[in-house]
């Protein structure tokens, strides 16, 4: 490869190399890293939801925040979203199998800290 030049994907077996700037695999890690994607990927892990109950799921997001984050992340092929031909539409978000294989570890996370806290306030 030559140097200074970055492929935008990696074939079979190779790797996607991350710290590069234009890397896709850091773009994505980027958007589910992000202040809001752990918390959409953690809130659409049981069942799908609609943009409302999603934005009730995620206490101090912001309609204009959730909107961005949803978007980057269906880009990125981690939610599906599907919209009803209803007046308003009503858009329903769900995980892909990418979202969930993606989301498993961080809920993981998620449950280990909030065990450790619970823990902490009996000790």
């Amino acid at each position: 490869m030559t140097e200074g030049v970055q492929r935008r994907g990696a074939g079979a077996g190779e790797r996607y190399e991350v710290f590069h700037t234009d890397c896709l695999a850091r773009d994505v890690v980027d958007h589910v890293t992000s202040r809001w994607g752990v918390w959409v990927l953690i809130s659409l892990r049981r069942n799908d939801l609609r943009f409302y109950e999603l934005r009730e799921s995620i206490q101090g997001i912001s309609e204009k925040m959730l909107a961005q984050t949803l978007r980057a992340l269906v880009a990125d092929g981690l939610v599906w979203r599907k919209v009803e031909p209803t007046t308003p539409p009503q858009v329903t978000y769900g995980l892909t199998e990418f979202g969930r294989d993606i989301g498993e570890p961080l809920t993981e996370l998620f449950d280990r800290i909030t065990r450790q806290l619970s823990a902490l306030d009996t000790a």
